[in-house]
């Protein structure tokens, strides 16, 4: 692969965004209303320019990139979470080995509403899913703990004033497969993928806890 391929964009849109490009309400997994399962957490329209000859499948990982750092401030009573806070990233969504004859993905078609456990990994017509953050979301003694697959989304803490930017990235890739299975998770996605990368491009939203 060339430095010259290697650096290739791909031009990536979410849909649904909006004046100030946030993601809507439906897109969040924690709304701030009380919702029926079926009008939250909606994986939102994505699209993708094509890839470049010699492009075998693309990968997609979206990822919030301000998660406090501290996560025992987390919806706490009485607190702000100051901006400045140190942050970190937590991935909501992996769909990889996604076919190139496809470059979008509707809205609902990676989640359709929240669903209790989880939507599973694993193989789909438009792609592989992998694990996203909300599988060590709950306790094991929940009930609800276990492997999460495909899109879950935005859930930033109801006491951090910060909009966070969640990204999706989109990369175009010289393999059909990367060769996973089972439980795997953005990270392992993208170790996998090196080497491999023919073009990327990202698209950045805005989501935050918005108090009815």
């Amino acid at each position: 692969m060339s430095g010259a391929a290697a650096q290739a964009t791909l031009q990536v849109t979410v849909g649904g965004l909006g004046p100030d490009g946030r993601l809507p309400v439906r897109a969040a997994y924690c709304p701030p209303v009380k919702l029926p399962p079926s009008e939250y957490n909606i994986s939102p329209a994505v699209s993708w320019s094509a890839g470049p000859a010699g492009t075998r499948s693309y990968a997609l990982i979206m990822t919030d990139l301000d998660v406090p750092h501290d996560l025992s401030l987390v919806n706490k009573a009485g607190v702000t979470i100051p901006p400045d806070t140190p942050r970190v990233s937590f991935v909501h969504w992996v769909l990889i080995d996604i076919p190139p004859t496809i470059t979008a993905l509707r809205e609902g078609q990676e989640s359709s509403g929240f669903v209790l456990k989880g939507n599973p990994i694993g193989p789909t017509d438009h792609g592989l899913r992998g694990a996203n953050v909300y599988t060590y979301f709950y306790p094991k003694d929940s009930g609800l703990a276990g492997p999460r697959g495909g899109y879950d989304g935005p859930c930033p803490p109801n006491n951090d004033p910060k909009p966070h930017r969640y990204v999706t990235e989109v990369y175009a890739l010289d393999v059909a497969t990367l060769g996973l299975s089972g439980l795997f998770f953005g990270e392992d996605a993208l170790k996998a993928m090196q080497g491999h990368i023919l073009a990327t491009g990202a698209a950045s939203a805005l989501y935050s806890y918005l108090k009815p």
